[in-house]
């Protein structure tokens, strides 16, 4: 006899707990309607139904997975982004919470032109994009497979027509000046990668670290960052929780003023940002 949704449920949620997940109820609710082709706001009522065989079968094959620390926006091919839902791949990073405040930050000033540089799955630039109607955008990334998934999210939201991905490593392939130029670069130090959550192991190191001391991309970006930017354009750019002063020495040195570390809902350092108010280079 097949088991019930709520068993499953259960069994699901007792699986991840033991696997390290840390928020296992959400995650087993989520996995069992992905298994049931269901909202999740769905799996409540259907607790008393048998579990469909295909969807045992689904289940089963999600649960192990999980259970392995493949990250859930992989397993469900989607995660929830600032307004949006974003299709992610082992080839982008996986969007996190923190990275709205990037968002947030880039929204508050004015733009019609802006460049994401490292753009991954895109969900940075097209969050942007979505809120701003008339603005155009430039999506960089060193790698095609990502700027394939980043394509496909333009596509998905209705915003290919106002954004163009170029294959670049930084600035090397861009031409023009923008209004504002935002970044999410690899800042996790080599000797720190091991300390990580085994999920990272999944995503690509190439945007996690710089294989030394996790500055590297603020070097090259903010020094280079003035050609490429408008009288008054803004840089603003993710940093790591302890990285904030630091970058934002390289801010100053640059010549950018109203430099400002801007913390995140944990208030832990986590965007620095810096207006270029002579004319660009």
């Amino acid at each position: 006899m097949s088991r019930s949704v709520g068993e499953a449920l259960t069994d699901l949620r007792g699986r991840l707990t033991a696997a390290g997940i840390e928020n296992p109820a959400r995650e087993a609710r989520l996995i069992v309607a992905a298994a049931l082709g269901i909202g999740h706001d769905r799996v409540g009522v259907m607790q008393p139904d048998p579990l469909p065989e295909p969807a045992e079968d689904h289940l089963s094959a999600m649960a192990a997975r999980r259970c392995g620390r493949e990250p859930l926006s992989h397993i469900l091919g989607l995660r929830a982004f600032y307004e949006h839902e974003f299709r992610v791949t082992s080839d982008v990073l996986d969007p996190r919470p923190e990275t709205e405040v990037l968002v947030r930050a880039a929204l508050a000033v004015p733009f019609e032109r802006v460049m994401d540089l490292g753009t991954g799955s895109g969900c940075i630039l097209l969050s942007m994009l979505a809120e701003r109607p008339n603005a155009l955008g430039v999506g960089t990334d060193v790698s095609e497979a990502a700027l394939t998934v980043a394509a496909e999210n333009a596509e998905r939201l209705g915003l290919a027509h106002r954004v163009t991905m170029k294959v670049s490593d930084w600035f090397e392939q861009v031409e023009g000046c923008f209004d504002l130029i935002v970044s999410n670069p690899p800042y996790i130090a080599a000797a720190d990668m091991a300390a990580l959550d085994p999920e990272l192991t999944y995503e690509p190191r190439v945007a996690l670290t710089d294989e030394a001391d996790g500055l590297t991309a603020y070097r090259a970006i903010v020094a280079a960052a003035p050609t490429f930017l408008n009288a008054k354009g803004w840089l603003m750019v993710e940093t790591g929780w302890t990285q904030g002063p630091q970058v934002a020495v390289l801010f100053q040195e640059a010549g950018f003023e109203s430099v400002k570390i801007l913390p995140d809902l944990d208030g832990r350092d986590r965007v620095v940002q810096g207006c270029m108010r002579h004319e660009a280079k």
